[in-house]
């Protein structure tokens, strides 16, 4: 099943003791509270990793688990939320 997934805000910053953190605000359709997803990857990793949590007000565990499993299955999702940062990617000197 295919969500409909709205960016609402992203960043991102790249620092060479940190690597890249970046961060999107995204709603899901039909979901109750948008999300706030933090997103990381270390200097000499390829992978990235995440934290995902309701963005203001919390909402059903049901809907948070169905996310975070159609995260972990469906790289489309994820790869859009990730182009969504580095798409503000801001250099740290």
């Amino acid at each position: 099943m295919m969500l409909l997934i709205t960016i609402l805000e992203a960043s991102m910053t790249h620092s060479k003791e940190d690597g890249y953190i970046g961060k999107v605000e995204f709603s899901v359709e039909n979901h109750k509270q948008p999300y706030e997803i933090t997103l990381y990857r270390k200097k000499n990793n390829k992978e990235w990793s995440y934290s995902l949590n309701f963005l203001k007000d919390s909402g059903g565990e049901e809907e948070i688990e169905a996310l975070e499993e159609l995260l972990e299955e469906d790289d489309e999702i994820y790869e859009q939320l990730i182009e969504a940062a580095k798409s503000k990617l801001q250099e740290e000197e």
